[in-house]
């Protein structure tokens, strides 16, 4: 099994088949629009913008898990990133991380790669998962690790 075999669900609740994007390195990130980490928007268009061409697609998974910390609809979401960030990559439907709600890609991503003393549940917002271009995950990064100190990790996930 492999990030490819999964399918998201759009912002706007269209199908999302992850193997769509078979073939390119994808960087998977539990967002929130009222969380002290979520000025990383910035961060993450400005990877989107430098690696796209190269192969890298980032997607945003809203998450309300933490702290209530995205209380918004589908519509409040999409305007918040675009308006607030300018964010240009592909934005999920709102998911659980966590717990028996939890989305399946999130669980297999977690089960691949543990956290903190081999702690598999997400912590907070803004925690990411980096796939290579064969859909294997290559890395976890905490929510306070910074957008541009992942990439090291996304220039070798691109080969």
């Amino acid at each position: 099994m492999n990030a490819y075999d999964f399918t998201a669900q759009t912002l706007d609740g269209h199908p999302a088949p992850l193997a769509d994007f078979r073939g390119k390195a994808l960087l998977i990130v539990n967002t929130a629009s009222k969380c002290g980490f979520t000025p990383q928007y910035a961060g993450l268009e400005a990877l989107n913008r430098k690696y796209k061409d190269r192969g890298l697609v980032i997607l945003g998974f809203p998450c309300n898990q933490f702290g209530a910390q995205e209380p918004g609809d589908a519509d409040q979401i999409a305007s918040f990133c675009s308006l607030t960030y300018e964010v240009s990559f592909p934005m999920m439907a709102k998911v659980e991380v966590n717990g028996a709600g939890a989305d399946p890609l999130w669980t297999w991503l977690k089960h691949e790669k543990a956290g903190l003393l081999g702690s598999e549940a997400v912590k907070w917002n803004f925690t990411k998962f980096l796939i290579d271009r064969s859909g294997a995950v290559t890395a976890r990064f905490a929510p306070n690790t910074e957008p541009k100190a992942l990439e090291g990790a996304i220039e070798a996930a691109l080969g």
